[in-house]
């Protein structure tokens, strides 16, 4: 599958467990909104993601991709050590500035 740049980045340093290249996917500002909580910022996200790596070693695989003016929506086939692995998840994408701006994690 053809992902933008951005989009693929993003997968493979989720599959990659490096959340240094994981924040860099991000503005500075952004927020992601995961498992009912909201982490807001480089750092925040940084830290949420260092614990979702450690707690569930999830890997993403795309499934599809769909991009309109400043959202995308990736369906990925996520897998990991946590119950009912795999599951499918949608990561809803506001996109600014060539980053991520906001990112919302949905079953």
């Amino acid at each position: 599958m053809e992902l933008p740049q951005l989009v693929a980045q993003f997968v493979e340093t989720q599959n990659t467990y490096d959340s240094e290249a994981y924040v860099t996917c991000f503005t500075e500002t952004a927020i992601v909104h995961d498992e009912g909580k909201t982490h807001s910022g480089k750092q925040e996200i940084r830290q949420w993601i260092e614990d979702a790596n450690e707690k569930y070693r999830s890997v993403m695989k795309p499934l599809q991709y769909e991009e309109s003016g400043s959202n995308g929506v990736l369906t990925a086939e996520v897998s990991g050590t946590f119950p009912g692995s795999p599951i499918v998840l949608k990561f809803h994408m506001g996109l600014k500035n060539g980053l991520i701006d906001s990112l919302k994690v949905t079953g």
